[in-house]
């Protein structure tokens, strides 16, 4: 594949291109990019097209204009980019981005449309990021970052803590009005918002509020908002409060009873042990909260939760709206069926978490046989048929078997007492790490487990 040079552009246009960047596009034949980019390129006069042909490439640097022929991305951008490419092949392109284009830009795009990166050649330009805490005088390293370009408003959920700040990338100019409407449904009404328009441009600008009776108009649809979170005192008395650590409290969830509870929920992702990246099919949704856990753990994680009932399914996907994990892939269906296909559609998957469905033949060997070497398997039940079943398989495979039991302090007359809640089996295993029992025949489990 030929060299694709992709050239992050500011609000400042052409005048803000290094040297490097400005002879890229005065030597390119073809330039991708927004309608909004392409505008900020100049015209090639003839005089200067002559000076740069006389000069040779310093003088196409220097040349103030780019002759190449202009093709704005169509709508919607990542299907139409192989054919676009394709069309283009063996011509000099160039691809303008905003700001960093590695930084939620069209260089990744690119990559994972399928371009090599040694076939990239980046010159970025200073991020929104980067320029809106050079502003505000924010550390760009303690600055969280959330965008929601092409990504709900739900996605700033998780992010919102008091006495946190925060850098919201907008889609356009309603958004700042979207982001006051949220703070106030998640009680940081008093939090001040500022919108920071056409950063580095000439017509750079900023405007500011509180999130509790937000006024402003809309205004340039190229912004950054920059957030002071400060939680509301009266809704902070009411509220549950949610940690980065897992065990939220039951009550932020929706649910209709089939609910992992918060203490075994928390011993359930300590074994699951999710990692920046990794992927969690949760087998048995119920109300989603494996899932959502697992990817409240790092933003890069991923998790498929599959369930059979469609309103509990629904309410998987409320709840992973409401905790501000949108993302959550909801598969509606029964296991094992269900599972067919989701290893070519997302990846094989780095933990599975069988939450329900366990006696269901082919469940558990789906669920081994989708794992590779190293992945780990996590089952919970409470009753005597299935606890017998991981019994079995904890015998074959080795791995660790466990009992959970949670107690709650309750009123009993004028005293209180301890009232005990259902005890949990919970058998965890690395596939391909042999410990615990160990393996002791492969006829007690079947010819399904391998």
């Amino acid at each position: 594949m030929s060299a694709i040079t992709v050239v992050g552009v500011g609000a400042d246009g052409w005048p803000g291109l290094s040297a490097v960047a400005r002879e890229a596009l005065a030597a390119a034949e073809v330039v991708l990019g927004g309608a909004r980019q392409l505008a900020l390129l100049p015209e090639q006069s003839a005089e200067s097209a002559e000076a740069a042909g006389t000069a040779g490439t310093a003088g196409a640097a220097g040349a103030a204009g780019v002759t190449a022929e202009r093709v704005p991305w169509p709508s919607p951008l990542r299907p139409s980019v192989p054919g676009l490419l394709e069309r283009f092949a063996g011509r000099r392109l160039v691809v303008l981005a905003s700001g960093d284009p590695m930084f939620h830009g069209i260089g990744r795009t690119l990559l994972e449309c399928g371009v090599p990166a040694e076939s990239l050649r980046v010159l970025p330009h200073p991020s929104s990021v980067s320029l809106a805490c050079a502003r505000l005088g924010w550390p760009v390293e303690e600055t969280e970052v959330v965008t929601l370009v092409g990504r709900p408003v739900e996605s700033l959920y998780a992010a919102l803590y008091p006495g946190r700040r925060l850098l919201v990338l907008s889609a356009d100019a309603s958004t700042p009005a979207r982001v006051a409407r949220v703070l106030v449904e998640r009680g940081f009404g008093p939090s001040r918002v500022r919108v920071l328009e056409q950063l580095g441009g000439a017509a750079e600008a900023v405007r500011e509020g509180v999130a509790a009776g937000w006024s402003l108009p809309p205004g340039d649809p190229l912004n950054v908002l920059a957030v002071d979170c400060v939680r509301d005192p009266a809704v902070a008395a009411e509220a549950p409060r949610q940690q980065l650590v897992p065990g939220l409290r039951d009550e932020l969830f929706e649910s209709d009873g089939q609910l992992t509870k918060r203490h075994v929920r928390a011993a359930t992702l300590a074994a699951l042990a999710p990692a920046p990246g990794e992927l969690l099919w949760d087998v048995g949704g119920g109300s989603g909260s494996i899932g959502i856990e697992w990817l409240r753990a790092h933003r890069s994680c991923r998790a498929a939760s599959v369930e059979r009932d469609p309103v509990r399914a629904e309410r998987i996907v409320r709840n992973a709206a409401a905790l501000g994990v949108p993302r959550l892939r909801v598969v509606t269906g029964a296991a094992p069926g269900a599972l067919a296909g989701l290893a070519a559609e997302l990846g094989r998957p780095d933990a599975v978490f069988v939450g329900g469905g366990l006696t269901v033949p082919g469940v558990l060997e789906a669920c081994w046989s989708a794992l590779g070497p190293g992945g780990r398997l996590v089952a919970n039940t409470v009753t005597l048929e299935s606890e017998a079943l991981l019994t079995q398989w904890y015998r074959r495979h080795g791995g660790e078997l466990v009992k959970l039991s949670v107690a709650h302090a309750v009123p009993v007359g004028g005293f209180t007492g301890w009232r005990q809640a259902m005890p949990v089996t919970q058998w965890s295993v690395v596939k391909g790490e042999v410990s615990g029992a160990g393996a002791t025949g492969a006829d007690e489990v079947g010819g399904g487990a391998k």
